[in-house]
């Protein structure tokens, strides 16, 4: 399944480019002209990063972040004509995760695009609060300010910094299928890492967190797509 980009822009000659351009480099895109499609779109798609213009007709993009911020930790990407370091300030002030202005190249904004991606899941940001909060699954509990996995006698369970982002990107995408390929990029992994070494890191994940290891019921093999954790999350 596609990570799913959500763009805000009033301009429909560039949302139908950046559709067509994003989608050709493997994402789902959704568009939305204004605040209220943007709502829309929210309460009905599950989004992973917003492109957000920062100057829309009667809600401004800072507007609209500073709404999104109170509600959500989901990436955002202000994109506007300014040129100017104030807006800049402001709109990182807000919470968005990156900047790019206007007239930018789209591989640059692809490149940022994929960047916030991997930054929001290496760093634990997920959609359910900020990077401090708890994670638990049928009894088994993530400390994200830790940085440690408990099992459900409360047992510290070590693992590596490669097992430790694999399993965030598990937790943070849920009943979702996920490709070697994505969970490659999810995790900051390089391009160079072959399939098999996704596929070895996910047997010893296994092996520390499953019922029965060689039975797996958490971390399901989805065949010819990927993995999906079955597991229900909760966040506090």
């Amino acid at each position: 399944m596609d990570r799913h980009i959500l763009v805000v822009d009033d301009d429909p000659g560039l949302t139908e480019f950046l559709s067509e351009y994003l989608s050709d480099h493997g994402y789902g895109v959704t568009t939305a002209a204004n605040g209220q499609a943007m709502r829309r779109v929210m309460g009905e798609t599950d989004v992973d990063l917003i492109v957000l213009d920062l100057n829309l007709p009667e809600e401004s993009g800072f507007d609209l972040a500073r709404e999104i911020r109170a509600e959500s930790r989901v990436p955002i990407i202000m994109l506007t004509g300014r040129d100017d370091e104030t807006d800049r300030i402001v709109g990182l002030e807000i919470g968005a995760d990156d900047y790019v202005s206007k007239p930018f190249s789209a591989r640059e904004l692809l490149a940022r695009i994929g960047a916030v991606l991997r930054r929001a899941v290496v760093t634990v940001v997920s959609n359910e609060g900020p990077p401090t909060k708890t994670a638990t699954f049928e009894g088994w509990r993530v400390d994200f300010a830790a940085g440690k996995l408990f099992d459900p006698d409360g047992d510290e369970v070590r693992l590596t910094t490669g097992e430790y982002r694999l399993l965030t990107v598990f937790l943070t995408h849920p009943n979702r299928v996920l490709s070697r390929d994505q969970i490659l990029d999810m995790t900051g992994g390089e391009s160079e890492t072959f399939d098999r070494a996704i596929d070895i890191q996910v047997m010893r994940l296994r092996r520390k967190i499953e019922p029965v290891s060689d039975k797996p019921s958490f971390i399901e093999t989805a065949r010819g797509l990927g993995y999906i954790f079955r597991p229900s999350v909760e966040w506090r």
